[in-house]
């Protein structure tokens, strides 16, 4: 898990400089940069979470850490990954898989909850 996140915030660091620079005249349109920075900012802000995940399932135990995880990989795949591909090939039929990758992610923050709740917060 924490090389996965490790590899998932590398990779946005990769993507969002790519897009910024190396994209520049696919994307002329301000909304297609915008999308695609989106989709940046999410799989960051999921690396890392991915990485707390990592880091809590070294001192507890549960299966719902391990749910989160999975949840949060397929989260960045479709709701980033549609973004990307959506703003670069502009084929709007892309736009159908973002809000699969949304839901992922807010299951997989749920998930997150209740392997605390279980592990962390024990009655």
């Amino acid at each position: 898990m924490l090389i996965t996140g490790c590899i998932a915030a590398g990779l946005a660091v990769f993507i969002g400089a790519f897009g910024a620079h190396g994209l520049k005249d696919l994307l002329s349109e301000n909304q297609k940069i915008t999308v695609f920075e989106t989709g940046v900012k999410y799989q960051f802000y999921h690396a890392i979470a991915i990485l707390i995940i990592g880091l809590i399932t070294q001192f507890f135990d549960s299966n719902w850490f391990t749910k989160s995880y999975y949840c949060m990989i397929l989260g960045i795949v479709f709701f980033s990954g549609s973004l990307y591909l959506l703003s670069i090939l502009n084929i709007n039929l892309l736009g159908i898989i973002t809000p699969l990758g949304g839901l992922l992610f807010l299951v997989g923050w749920l998930f997150l909850i209740l392997g605390i709740k279980k592990a962390v917060l024990r009655p």
